[in-house]
């Protein structure tokens, strides 16, 4: 799992108002959960752009005025009309506990459906995963070289280790959707 570390300091007072004003600075309002206590923070915007605009899942070393935790990025709210980022959540991770945290999907292979005319259509591009925090994947690989014309690999198709996949089985991961112009050829 990729490391990324952030920097973070503590927050003097909580509320609306001086949220707003950490936002205007430059500045995004943190919590992290998890531990013994909740700790509440802030740090500069210019530091989530590799950790949120991205589908990789980081590991963060998270350095709260000399205080270092290990976390995950657990939530992010954004502003509704210009994306602005409001408020990041981190989870702070035990590694005697399961952790539950989206993986991103690495579609593998290449599929006899796309050789026949097929395209491959990307269902899932991340999956839910339950497990501790050493058995956590960066990502999930799911083998598309089986793959015809019309047919789909689904979430219960995957192959895991150490970790529990929480999304439902019937879920279509990847598919070869068939082009309008084969359509009536492969009916005959």
């Amino acid at each position: 799992m990729q490391t990324l570390e952030i920097i973070g300091y503590k927050r003097a007072n909580l509320g609306k108002r001086e949220a707003k004003d950490l936002r205007n600075e430059g500045n995004v309002p943190c919590v992290l959960y998890g531990g013994k206590e909740q700790v509440h923070f802030y740090t500069p915007i210019i530091l989530f752009r590799k950790l949120l605009y991205t589908p990789n899942v980081f590991q963060v070393d998270l350095n709260v005025e000399g205080t270092h935790y290990k976390c995950f990025l657990q939530d992010a709210q954004f502003h509704p009309v210009n994306e602005a980022i409001l408020h990041v959540d981190f989870l702070e991770l035990d590694e005697n506990k399961p952790m539950k945290l989206e993986i991103p999907v690495r579609l593998q292979g290449v599929a006899p459906g796309v050789q026949k005319g097929g395209k491959l259509v990307p269902k899932l591009r991340k999956i839910a995963v339950k497990a501790l925090p050493a058995d956590l994947p960066d990502y999930i690989d799911v083998d598309v070289s089986n793959l015809d014309m019309g047919k789909s690999v689904k979430v219960g198709d995957i192959k895991t280790a150490n970790f529990t996949l929480l999304n439902n089985p019937a879920t279509p991961v990847a598919s070869i959707e068939i082009p309008r112009a084969l359509r009536g050829k492969t009916a005959e």
